[in-house]
């Protein structure tokens, strides 16, 4: 097996953190196609939605001590947080060690909904179970790194600013972005070589490619797993801002 570093320096985790990936065709062997596609919900929302909120808050309170973050205008800071929040809340939640289970989502709760609202908006819908599964795996393959705080930090720091201008739309300070995306993928890099075993950096390319899977198209599931039994219809981004513009 080659060296990691001796592969092209930044290519790899540049094409992997600004791909686009499909999450649909994420799937994995242990996901039996019969019960895939079974609604589910939370099975003690009271307890890991509230530990969920707590992540949250932690997540949101890292971003801002950032001098990086900082020094970006509050546009750059808003468009930022809407495009990676998802990824840095899912790496709290393996570093907090929170362990959830899930249960079916009760048929009544559908029906009632598509009677009372006259159907079920999109991103309403409860979660699959293979969408549940791909969640954990990816909690798992974070968790099985072993990272310590620092190494956490860093792996949180890297992926906020590892995407470039043409990658989030509505950017004012573009060429301030471009730079810290550079300096993201070198720490990016450097946190993996710090691991020499090919077992560990092979963990780290699989997570890293999950986490592309993940940053956008989990949005509504990690809204509707995690927030929307205990927030209701609260709008989650109006939350995200008010939690950026405080001081």
């Amino acid at each position: 097996m080659k060296h990691f570093g001796k592969q092209h320096p930044h290519g790899i985790l540049f094409s992997i953190l600004s791909h686009k990936s499909d999450f649909v065709n994420f799937s994995y062997a242990n996901t039996h196609s019969c019960c895939c596609k079974r609604l589910v919900c939370m099975r003690n929302p009271e307890i890991i939605c509230r530990a969920a909120f707590g992540v949250l808050i932690k997540t949101i309170s890292f971003i801002k001590s950032l001098p990086s973050f900082q020094n970006l205008v509050l546009n750059d800071q808003l468009v930022l947080v809407e495009n990676r929040w998802v990824l840095l809340f899912l790496l709290g939640l393996a570093q907090e060690q929170v362990v959830f289970e899930v249960r079916n989502f009760p048929a009544a709760s559908i029906l009632r909904n598509i009677l009372t609202n006259g159907q079920q908006k999109f991103d309403d819908c409860p979660p699959t179970l293979e969408e549940v599964h791909k969640l954990k795996t990816f909690l798992h393959k974070v968790s099985s790194l072993d990272l310590s705080l620092k190494e956490y930090s860093c792996l949180k720091g890297a992926i906020l600013f590892s995407q470039g201008p043409q990658d989030l739309p509505g950017l004012r300070s573009s060429a301030v972005m471009a730079g810290l995306q550079q300096e993201a993928q070198r720490a990016l890099q450097m946190l993996i070589l710090s691991h020499p075993h090919p077992r560990d950096q092979r963990t780290f390319m699989d997570m890293l490619f999950m986490a592309s899977a993940l940053q956008i198209e989990a949005q509504s599931l990690v809204k509707e797993l995690f927030f929307r039994p205990i927030a209701g219809q609260m709008d989650l981004h109006a939350l995200l801002y008010e939690m950026i513009v405080k001081k």
